[in-house]
């Protein structure tokens, strides 16, 4: 192998970084040469990610690089037990143009026919185990952004035609509209009215690996907006995206159950509804216990949400589990118990079902 492999690893001999300060002999240097050392231990961490060129060459990879669409790529990340990330586009397919392979001394990926929607960060990280727990090696790590540039599309293509981007007061917003250009022009624009929306650097940005981000979301910032990409021709439009605020105190699930009818025949049908209102984007489990459980009595349960507006822009969810119990028996005579559950906890509620 010629010439690039040598310099690669010509930084990782320790003995060299020993050397030079003592031929100087100058002790004001020794800062300085932590200093490099630190900058030296932090290009070994991204010396484990290369690129793959032609004639057995290899490239070692910066913050971000630019390929035309339609070209393949192979990656090395070095080490006997490595994990990569990449767009997770490439798993929602299951796509086949995506190979990934453990050999001996390094790890293999390898994407061919790229596209433009295969734009994303490409990473690597050796697995430090023991036993059955594996812990990410913070030193030997490496990472790439790879726009593959395509000038009809600019835009990195999305499965849907609309999307719903949730603002919270207490956390950034991101609307994105990545490119595969990193030298376009973008801007965002609100649809009605009909107007750019002025990207101040203050309150919104642009980051050409995330897209627009609103740092302070306000109730303002709500309605459907777009963005506009310019490069070397005529301009693109983005997909839309609907901006909702939310204002929902952060929680244990606030629900409340009921049940219809409170008293029932035997051979009636009664449904027992349970109820929560929570933020748009925060999901609910839900979990009955009810009189004829232990004998295994069928019942139907159905789950299902839907967001409502509340006025002043401001967006909940509504998430509902409905418990059906049909030919009603004495043995489904008592109470009810639905357990709502979200990531900050669970709140229980019960109601009484009798019999006539």
């Amino acid at each position: 192998v010629i010439g690039q492999p040598a310099k690669s690893k010509h930084p990782k001999e320790p003995g060299e970084n020993r050397i030079k300060p003592v031929n100087k002999k100058v002790k004001p240097r020794t800062p300085k040469m932590k200093e490099r050392e630190s900058a030296d231990s932090s290009l070994k961490s991204q010396s484990i990610l290369t690129q793959v060129m032609d004639k057995g060459r290899f490239q070692k990879l910066a913050t971000t690089l630019s390929l035309p669409a339609g070209q393949s790529i192979e990656l090395r990340c070095k080490g006997s037990n490595v994990t990569w990330n990449y767009p997770s586009y490439l798993d929602t397919f299951k796509d086949s143009r995506l190979s990934i392979k453990q050999l001996d001394r390094y790890s293999q990926l390898i994407l061919a026919n790229s596209t433009a929607a295969d734009t994303g960060e490409y990473s690597c990280w050796l697995q430090l185990c023991s036993g059955n727990k594996c812990r990410k090696d913070e030193t030997k790590t490496g990472s790439t952004y790879i726009f593959f540039t395509d000038k009809e599309e600019l835009f990195v293509p999305t499965p849907s035609y609309f999307e719903i981007i949730y603002l919270n007061p207490d956390k950034p917003a991101v609307i994105p509209c990545r490119v595969t250009t990193p030298s376009a022009k973008v801007t965002l624009h609100r649809e009605f009215p009909a107007e750019e929306i002025e990207t101040d650097g203050t309150d919104i940005i642009y980051d050409v690996k995330k897209g627009f981000v609103y740092l302070h979301p306000t109730s303002d910032h709500k309605g459907i907006v777009y963005c506009k990409a310019e490069s070397q021709g005529a301009p693109q439009i983005s997909i839309k995206y609907h901006l909702l605020y939310v204002e929902v105190p952060k929680g244990p699930p606030s629900t409340t159950i009921a049940a219809s009818p409170n008293r029932a025949e035997v051979g009636d049908s009664v449904q027992v509804t349970c109820t929560v209102l929570g933020e748009p984007d925060v999901d609910v489990n839900f979990r009955w216990q009810y009189p004829g459980q232990e004998s295994e009595r069928p019942v139907i349960i159905q789950n299902f949400w839907r967001l409502i507006n509340r006025g002043s822009g401001h967006t909940t969810r509504i998430s509902k589990s409905v418990l059906v119990v049909e030919d009603f028996e004495a043995r489904d005579a008592g109470n009810y118990i639905c357990i709502a559950q979200n990531l900050q906890g669970e709140t229980t509620v019960a109601t009484q079902v009798g019999l006539n």
